[in-house]
């Protein structure tokens, strides 16, 4: 009996989603999975410039220029070349945040710390485009 009232949830329950999946649309528009997909619009990189602004606390910079050919490998890290604290002064780069010298544990640590050595992780270039969807998100006033 138990075993009939659970397959009736699951139909009743796979029912109530058959009506909801209409009303979801991709952002590929109506092309199938399976079909070939549009060409992608590739974005410029805005040019070398000043820091850009954070929008919420805590929020990781943006990295205001080009990234195209750095690597960043177990054994290399383009970035350490300008942002180390060795480096920033002479490249005029914003030096890495001393949160990246600790571990998970709060220890401090001599170099960076493996969990914030790979930068892409968090930090991105900013690219001169608009929204894929509509956002109402306001930026906190204390960071303007």
């Amino acid at each position: 009996m138990k075993k009939l009232q659970f397959i009736l949830l699951g139909l009743l329950f796979g029912l109530s989603l058959s009506g909801r999946a209409a009303d979801v649309q991709s952002l590929r528009g109506a092309m199938d999975l399976e079909g070939p997909s549009a060409p992608v619009d590739i974005k410029k990189v805005q040019p070398d410039r000043d820091p850009i602004p954070r929008d919420y606390v805590q929020q990781p910079p943006l990295i205001p220029h080009k990234i195209d050919n750095y690597k960043i490998t177990l054994k290399y890290n383009k970035c350490l070349t300008c942002h180390s604290w060795k480096n920033y002064k002479r490249y005029g780069a914003t030096k890495i945040s001393q949160t990246h010298f600790k571990d998970r544990d709060s220890n401090v640590l001599a170099n960076i710390s493996a969990r914030r050595y790979f930068c892409t992780q968090c930090h991105v270039p900013q690219v001169d485009a608009k929204p894929l969807v509509e956002n109402e998100f306001k930026p906190v006033e204390a960071l303007r």
